[in-house]
């Protein structure tokens, strides 16, 4: 092993194996303080093995430095539920209270990268505090949920080993296909080490007591001859060994199991359809709600199984809705299309045709991919869910309608009829305000009124927007997106400092939030703000190293800052994650020029646009390098094509017009100088000496003494003096 401290990647058959091989590469004396926990989704569900470890550390510091975990307690209690008894949380959110019946706003996908940026941030800190270097062992990994794979993938990019040496244990089989990205971190960030076959035990083990052994593992053990037991011993002996494990577990850390031991025993147990059912389907619930997709869809899928459609139609119907619910945030929209249809075949229940048609609604307006979206469809499953919703008992009639009518909302504004969309919002409210008790159905209100306040903006209605907007975050203070998107209408209506203030609000309420932090970044680079702006960028790209506006931002503002080796840096870190960005080969073109080599130049500028051939900074460009070869046709070609895409721009104009002059094309350089000084931000020192020189040249000496005189009178302008003496050469002409 190398004497820099590194992350290790333990590969071998059996946790014995990765035990044996860790040991022989880092013995515990040289391990610093060592945790030792498992991945296995069936132990703790979602983030399995992190979860065992902050319930492990998080009382001691809560106990030393309660701040510490304050500041992340959104993501650490999400994470490692079973440390409600220890930590209150402080940024609750109307979502995150509603009760279940109530609950109409889901989380997105990127809240799990944001959940896992703030433990990974709160480990570091841990870390940094401790007194001697640490050592996690996470093993299973293979086995473990995509979200302690999406944290461990993070993790061992932003994880200083010197500090916290994370080792990862696996087999030798690929991982799945969702956790491409732990693939390339392992190879990136972690040095493999192949574990030899340890030898078996020679003392052979009674088939009851490998039984035993098995299910007390949650169902994780990799011992093949407890696997070949409990394979063996009859239904009986193992429900009543689930049944067994599963009071312990309820007895001694529910919260703790809710997600994956608890329903893995209940539904191997002797009530697999009552007991195992209600596990099932409650952890399933949970992990919508708590926005964990993949688990979610495979314990709905389970508890779909479980139930009986025929005499368990609430539960097979409640199952298939949470299913789907997590196959449309994965993209697996056809697979859910499907048990829509599956469910209105099999029941004429209202209530079922209702809520599938509001789905397929949604999948058809927003969860597709745009070139198969298919508003029309959308609006036909929306008005069906309406008249539908209009049948309804009158306790539930007024919120069912108001609800569909939403979703209506949302696809006449995609279909861009955004009057119409403001009017079924409003109608809403004023509904929900008429029929509900007050503090009834508070975060549907909302998010009825976020929507307006969002359709009010697209209407060009700015202010009303930002005051919708407000009302919400009265009501719902630590929902951060609320205060992202008052910040963009802020900025639209221009007052950056209220769009500043928000974006820090934004980042405040929020674990890590790198949308927030780029739209502060971009704002502050507007506003000259340079420092802050880098500051900004640099942090999204700690978190998210392929944000390919922030990687394109920072590299031009250090290369328009004067550091063109920071700037290189950051072109050639983000072409490994895009390397088809017109962008970055557009800079790394803009690179070659300061370095003179104008060949290279000319090949990025001209793969930049092959990628895009709209990107008009490589047009302009790559006319420069034409000029210079004396290609003057190709340099007018690039940018009269710029000026087309831009429209009128000084710059561009004045480029063109130098174009033109160096090849004696006075009229049209004249045209070109003129165009520019009629805009705003034009040099106009600069353009009346060119058109002046122009005029001379042309034979129009009273138009060439009239632009030096104007160029002359600009004060401290450089050209003035060189324009004074250029008029007492004209005297005598």
């Amino acid at each position: 092993m190398s004497e820099r401290p590194a992350h290790l990647w333990i590969v071998g058959g059996t946790r014995r194996d990765r035990d044996a091989a860790l040991d022989a590469v880092l013995p515990r004396t040289a391990a610093g303080e060592f945790h030792a926990v498992g991945s296995h989704r069936r132990g703790r569900g979602p983030y399995a093995g992190t979860a065992a470890l902050l319930d492990r550390v998080v009382p001691r510091i809560w106990a030393d430095a309660p701040d510490t975990v304050t500041a992340h307690d959104v993501e650490l209690l999400s994470v490692a539920p079973g440390l409600e008894s220890v930590v209150e949380p402080s940024r609750e959110t109307l979502t995150s209270l509603a009760v279940p019946e109530e609950r109409t706003r889901f989380y997105g996908p990127a809240r799990t990268r944001r959940l896992v940026h703030g433990v990974v941030e709160f480990l570091n800190q841990w870390a940094a505090a401790a007194d001697r270097p640490v050592t996690v062992r996470f093993d299973a990994v293979h086995e473990a949920d995509a979200t302690e794979q999406e944290l461990l993938a993070i993790a061992l990019r932003r994880v200083d080993p010197a500090r916290l040496r994370l080792v990862v244990a696996t087999t030798g089989d690929p991982l799945p296909a969702h956790a491409v990205e732990l693939a390339d971190a392992l190879d990136r960030y972690a040095v493999r080490v192949d574990a030899p076959a340890a030898p078996s035990p020679t003392a052979p083990r009674e088939a009851a007591e490998a039984v035993r052994a098995y299910v007390a593992s949650d169902g994780t053990s990799d011992d093949a001859g407890e696997h070949a037991a409990y394979e063996a011993a009859s239904a009986a002996q193992r429900a009543a060994l689930h049944d067994a494990r599963a009071g312990e577990l309820e007895r001694t850390a529910p919260q703790a199991h809710r997600l994956g031991a608890l329903p893995y025993h209940l539904e191997r147990g002797s009530d697999p359809h009552g007991a195992g059912l209600r596990a099932v389907l409650d952890a399933a619930g949970r992990c919508v709600d708590m926005g964990f997709y993949h688990a979610a869809a495979d314990l709905a899928r389970r508890a779909r199984e479980l139930a009986d459609p025929v005499r368990q139609e609430d539960a097979y119907c409640t199952a298939s809705t949470r299913l789907t619910s997590a196959l449309a945030v994965l993209g697996r929209v056809d697979e859910a299309e499907e048990i829509y249809f599956d469910l209105r075949s099999r029941f004429t229940t209202p209530m079922v045709h209702l809520f599938s048609n509001y789905a397929l609604g949604m999948l058809y307006t927003r969860h597709r991919a745009p070139e198969t979206r298919n508003h029309l469809t959308a609006r036909v499953h929306l008005h069906t869910a309406i008249a539908l919703a209009s049948q309804m008992p009158e306790a539930t009639r007024s919120f069912q309608k108001v609800f569909q009518q939403n979703g209506l909302a949302l696809v006449e504004m995609h279909m861009g009829n955004l009057e119409r969309a403001e009017e079924l919002v409003t109608e809403g409210l004023a509904r929900l305000d008429a029929d509900l008790a007050p503090g009834e159905h508070e975060l549907h209100r909302s998010v009825l009124l976020h929507n307006r306040g969002q359709v009010r903006a697209a209407l060009g209605r700015i202010e009303e927007g930002i005051a919708d907007l407000s009302r919400v975050i009265a009501a719902d203070p630590n929902h951060p997106e609320y205060y992202f998107d008052r910040a963009s209408l802020h900025r639209r209506a221009g007052d950056p400092e209220a769009a500043l203030a928000d974006y820090q609000s934004a980042i405040d309420v929020s674990p890590p939030f790198p949308e927030a932090y780029y739209n502060r970044g971009d704002l502050r680079a507007e506003l000259g703000d340079v420092k802050g702006a880098l500051a900004d960028f640099g942090h999204v790209l700690e978190l998210e190293p392929d944000y390919l506006r922030a990687r394109i931002n920072r590299a031009s503002l250090l290369l328009e800052g004067g550091d063109p080796e920071g700037a290189r840096a950051d072109v050639a870190e983000g072409l490994v994650h895009h390397p088809d960005s017109a962008d970055l080969l557009c800079t790394r073109g803009l690179l070659a020029l300061e370095d003179g080599d104008s060949r290279a130049a000319l090949a990025d500028f001209t793969v930049a646009l092959e990628h895009d051939p709209a990107l008009y900074e490589a047009l302009a460009n790559r006319a420069v390098i034409a000029q210079e070869q004396g290609r003057t046709d190709d340099a007018v070609a690039d940018l009269t094509r710029a000026l087309e895409l831009v429209g009128p721009d000084a710059s561009l104009l004045y480029n063109r017009g130098y174009v033109h002059r160096a090849a004696g094309r006075w009229p049209e350089a004249i045209e070109d100088f003129t165009a520019a000084l009629g805009l705003p931000g034009a040099e106009q020192d600069e353009l009346l000496w060119e058109r002046a020189g122009c005029r001379a040249e042309s034979g129009d000496l009273d138009g060439a003494r009239t632009d030096l005189g104007r160029c002359a009178g600009l004060g401290a302008s450089p050209y003035a003096d060189r324009a004074r003496a250029r008029l007492a050469e004209l005297a005598g002409a």
